[in-house]
């Protein structure tokens, strides 16, 4: 190669790497400010609501998010949508998933079979902790993220509400359709997460920091096709509900 076509290469990896540092600098303010709250609820903003589903399973919590979207259709259909949502229709999550899950296929592991995300999480180990037909699930584990190879515990409701064993972090999230009139409703999905002693509170809090914009990412996706799914479905449903009453 010339001294112009050396000149040229040093020119675009010199744009490259300028590029991945101004990538990097929105991540790394973003991990140094989620540090910083972990457990700051009050400067989290309003990210829970009064009467949650999970206050029965983890009053006490140092991580808690939701997310909720309006959805024109009742709240049966959001929900039946919600527990049939296949989070890898989205090209970003599964381009996260795929990332995520490099290490274990290199290792050799079967890719995965085509399955909901509620179906899924159920067969890594996670629990039904509530449920409310129509309306609501409540599901649960204990685990340890923060390891290579992560295990999820699930536990009866009762036992998880009570769990406190050190070296683990308590998991619990929700789907739920909230109804707002006969053909309309609101979708929310809340996570909480305690942790049993203070060494595993500094390990998922490292683990937080750095890991949940691509957690944030899917929870975000996942209210997106939740809301399509479930329009669909009533939109096709449409015909026969004409001469309903509202």
């Amino acid at each position: 190669m010339n001294r112009q076509g050396h000149h040229r290469r040093h020119r675009a990896l010199k744009a490259l790497a300028g590029a991945v540092g101004l990538l990097a600098l929105p991540y790394l303010a973003y991990v140094a400010t989620t540090w910083y709250r972990y457990g700051r609820l009050a400067e989290q903003g309003d990210r829970v609501r009064e009467g949650s589903p999970l206050d029965r399973f983890m009053p006490t919590y140092e991580v808690a998010e939701h997310h909720e979207i309006d959805v024109a259709a009742p709240a049966a259909l959001t929900m039946a949508a919600a527990r049939e949502m296949d989070v890898y229709r989205s090209p970003l999550v599964h381009a996260i998933f795929a990332l995520r899950t490099l290490p274990a296929r290199l290792r050799g592991a079967a890719p995965r079979a085509a399955a909901s995300l509620l179906a899924e999480t159920l067969a890594l180990g996670w629990r039904v902790l509530a449920e409310e037909a129509d309306r609501e699930i409540v599901v649960g584990a204990v685990t340890q993220p923060w390891r290579a190879e992560v295990v999820f515990r699930g536990l009866e409701p009762e036992a998880f509400a009570r769990f406190a064993d050190p070296g683990y972090a308590k998991i619990a999230w929700t789907l739920e359709a909230i109804p707002n009139g006969p053909t309309a409703s609101r979708f929310r999905t809340e996570t909480r997460v305690s942790t049993t002693d203070p060494r595993s509170r500094v390990l998922f809090r490292r683990y937080w920091a750095m890991l949940s914009p691509g957690i944030l990412l899917i929870r975000r996706q996942s209210l997106k096709l939740v809301k399509a799914d479930a329009e669909r479905r009533f939109q096709a449903s449409a015909p026969s509900n004409q001469g309903a009453t509202p």
